[in-house]
């Protein structure tokens, strides 16, 4: 598809489809809700030019441009979430066992923090009507324990909410997973066969890891053209996509944050486990969210069936701080994902994991030194603080990137758990 309206049709109706079918089928909303709040905000004015409406018996949502042109129907599988159809539905479904919840974890159990509940209350507010926070869901769990929680209605702790790029995180466990388990291994190299003719064939695991493959990608969430956009919602196949790019510079030489590259690393998972007779669509489950007891975790996969670990995960409040409380051990795994990537500015990105915050987002000055983070579009936060066994996660709506401060939300937080 080259003609640029086109493709900017094809993007905005598959982000209009794919958003409201995983919000009503996976996050178990409203359709009108999602529609008036989540694809009808003056950041995305470009939106209301695309129709939609969902199929509930066929578990699916469709929309339109201008009401007629450009249908895209995203359609739900048990267990795998959403996924936009490309002529035909998707040809993958789930294994038995996803059509089933992961067995429940306990609750948390609850800590007493009077001080932190006016600072949760606050956060909920909208102290600027430019730049809305539109905050949804906080936890903060403090020894391991649920000192403080909130839900903006109608959210509640039984709501799956996007984690959008925290996934990317989500996906590096899964690695660390399969490196842990002899699946495969940081240094293997020659990972697709569409790189073996040529100097991508030297991108190795460890440099998709730490973003630094070399590899060219468009990472403009506001551009209906930029590869990110094109790839999560008008391409079938996100990581064949991104590892049709070409090369920009030399692999492991120049860190670039890219969705593409994690999409390309859960391809290169897939063919590493398919490699070891290790079902892929079952891993995660086994592997991380059974374990964790994360029983409302969903990873979405793409028409082709891989996971679009970039990207497409819902999982509720508890469950995100679940996976924060996985982060916080001090595992050889966590150890590597927490060292500093040369290539990064200032270090500030490990292994799928960021270490310092960006000044969009506050920056770092205040935080405990050792504070990491898993970082989303539209202000999707997961903090880590070990010397403090603190776990921060914050979910919301917030457009704009600075309308959340997550250091001065953070530094209260801190001075008062």
């Amino acid at each position: 598809m080259k003609n640029p309206l086109a493709r900017i049709a094809a993007a905005g109706a598959g982000y209009k489809a794919k958003v409201l079918a995983s919000a009503v089928f996976v996050s178990g909303r409203e359709p009108e809700a999602v529609l008036a709040e989540d694809t009808r905000l003056d950041a995305y004015l470009i939106l209301r030019l695309f129709s939609a409406d969902v199929d509930r018996e066929a578990r699916s949502a469709e929309a339109r441009f201008l009401g007629a042109f450009m249908p895209r129907t995203a359609l739900v599988r048990p267990g795998l979430g959403a996924a936009l159809a490309w002529g035909d539905p998707p040809a993958v479904s789930g294994p038995a066992s996803l059509e089933r919840p992961a067995p429940p974890k306990e609750d948390f159990a609850a800590l007493s923090a009077p001080a932190l509940e006016p600072i949760v209350a606050d956060a909920f507010t909208e102290p600027n009507p430019a730049r809305l926070r539109r905050t949804r869901a906080i936890v903060i769990l403090k020894d391991g324990k649920l000192a403080a929680e909130r839900y903006a209605a109608p959210f509640t702790s039984a709501t799956p909410l996007a984690g959008w790029s925290m996934t990317k995180s989500v996906l590096g466990a899964l690695v660390g997973a399969a490196v842990e388990r002899g699946l495969m291994r940081l240094e293997d190299r020659d990972l697709l066969p569409e790189w073996s003719q040529d100097a991508r064939r030297d991108i190795s695991v460890a440099d998709l890891l730490r973003m630094r493959s070399g590899l060219a990608f468009g990472e403009v969430y506001a551009d209906p053209l930029s590869d990110v956009v094109q790839m999560l919602f008008a391409e079938p196949d996100a990581a064949a996509f991104a590892a049709a790019r070409p090369l920009a510079h030399p692999p492991g030489t120049v860190w670039k944050y890219s969705s593409g590259t994690t999409n390309i690393l859960s391809a290169v998972l897939r063919r590493a486990l398919a490699r070891q007779g290790v079902d892929y669509h079952s891993f995660a489950r086994e592997a991380l969210f059974s374990p964790l007891g994360m029983s409302s975790a969903v990873l979405e996969t793409d028409a082709a069936g891989t996971f679009v670990g970039s990207s497409f995960m819902y999982a509720t409040a508890r469950d995100w701080a679940r996976f924060g409380l996985y982060a916080a051990q001090d595992s050889p795994w966590m150890r590597e994902a927490r060292t500093p990537t040369p290539q990064s500015p200032d270090g500030r990105y490990g292994a799928h994991w960021w270490l310092k915050l960006s000044p969009e987002l506050g920056g770092d000055e205040g935080l405990p030194a050792d504070a990491f983070h898993a970082l989303g579009h539209e202000g999707q936060c997961l903090t880590v603080v070990p010397s403090r066994e603190l776990v921060v996660v914050r979910l919301g709506l917030s457009i704009y990137i600075d309308a959340w401060d997550h250091n001065a939300f953070l530094r209260r937080v801190l001075a008062a758990a």
